[in-house]
Parts: C-alpha cells; structure tokens; sequence
C-alpha cells in the first residue's frame, strides 16, 4: 500500500516514493522490464513472501504502473498476469539509472550482470540529461531550482 502522507506531498520525490518507495518494488520493476508476467515467475526470482508481493503488486496497479490482467492455463484455475503501463515502461531509465550508480559505486566483483544496450544496433547507452536539443548534459551543469510552488 503506498504512503498517504508521501503521495499527498508537493515533492513530487515524495510523491514518488510513496508508490515506489516500498522495498521490493524496484525489484519488481527489474523483472516486469525483464519480461516477468505472473505472480508466480516474480516469487521463484525474487524470493519475497506472497503477502508482500501481493501488496506490492497491488500498488503498481492501483497507481497505474501496471496493470492486472485475468488468464487461464487449461486445467488451471483462474490466475492474473501484469503488465507494465507507458507508465511503468517509463520507469526503465530510473531503474537504469540505479544500476548504473550501483555498478560505478558499489561494483559487483565478476562485473555488471546488466548491460542495457540499443536494440538492433548493440551500442551501449547510459542514462543521463538530455536538453531540448537531445544533447547530453554533465550531472555538473545542471541545476534544480524550486518553483513558486515549492514550500518554504
């Protein structure tokens, strides 16, 4: 269940934070970008108990992150699968963004186990900041201001 106190926030941070900020759902998102559909495939990869996945999964729907949709295998009973939203699929560059902070600072020893790559081309891609004229921008050279709107 996401945080009411975080989703009422101005910060759209907070905001954020209060439907993704649960541990495991970052997770969640790997695997979803990954091609994982069923509750049952997101458990075995990710080991976390069926309550927790179950309100995880809950969240990203209610907040339209993904969606539930109802499937049947014959001589099975009715199950669901998820599926990212535009919204959801949007979330590809902040969960590139985490692992190519985590494989710059907190390196694995046998190397990335993740290599985000243009489909159909294989150059690497990075995440960053683009500018209206899709020119890359240092970290260094940006910078946040706060609107009329940002609480004192």
């Amino acid at each position: 269940m996401a945080t009411p106190k975080l989703t009422d926030s101005s910060c759209s941070v907070a905001r954020s934070l209060g439907v993704l900020g649960e541990r495991w759902t970052f997770l969640i998102l790997r695997d979803a970008l990954a091609g994982t559909t069923r509750f049952a495939q997101f458990q075995k990869s990710l080991g976390v108990a069926p309550d927790v996945l179950a309100a995880r999964l809950t969240t990203l729907v209610e907040y339209g992150v993904m969606t539930r949709e109802p499937y049947q295998e014959p001589g099975s009973r009715p199950r669901d699968a998820y599926h990212l939203t535009e919204a959801g699929r949007e979330l590809h560059v902040a969960l590139g963004s985490l692992q190519q902070w985590g494989d710059k600072y907190l390196p694995w020893p046998a190397g990335p186990t993740i290599e985000r790559r243009v489909r159909d081309t294989d150059r690497p891609v990075h995440v960053g900041f683009i500018d209206e004229d899709g020119r890359e921008v240092s970290p260094d050279d940006v910078e946040a201001l706060r609107t009329a709107s940002y609480p004192v």
